[in-house]
């Protein structure tokens, strides 16, 4: 008889590439694939090298002194995973007017993101979704 194994959606990610979205205001969101590249932390430390305008993510237990939590985002049981970033962004000086998202690389166990390349505008679509729906209601 065969012995089976039931796939579910946890076993696989969609997008096998490691992404970090840095958000309006500053929180920074990571894609299950950057946390998995991370080996699945509770915490983050944020690193930042400032001569080469690189943001770093490294993986720690959340007792840890510099530790930021990771959640998922609310609604959901696996990511985007979010970590609180405002302070960060506002003390490195870091451009939070406009949501970007970059690829993530791993160096020496860290999860880099660079800032001297463009990052990919991104949007949401709540936005569009609320318009809708309120012109249906106008309708």
């Amino acid at each position: 008889m065969p012995n089976f194994e039931t796939f579910t959606k946890r076993m696989t990610s969609i997008v096998k590439q490691p992404f970090v979205t840095i958000q309006k205001r500053g929180t920074m969101s990571l894609n299950s694939a950057a946390y998995a590249a991370l080996r699945e932390p509770e915490a983050v430390e944020l690193l930042y090298d400032a001569e080469e305008r690189i943001i770093g993510f490294r993986g720690v237990p959340k007792e840890s002194e510099h530790a930021y939590p990771l959640r998922p985002q609310a609604g959901k049981s696996v990511g985007p995973y979010i970590v609180s970033g405002t302070a960060f962004a506002k003390y490195y000086g870091i451009d939070t007017t406009v949501s970007r998202r970059w690829v993530g690389y791993l160096d020496d166990g860290i999860l880099c993101i660079d800032l001297k390349g463009p990052g990919t505008e991104v949007t949401s679509n709540r936005r569009s979704n609320r318009t809708a729906q309120e012109d249906e209601e106008r309708a």
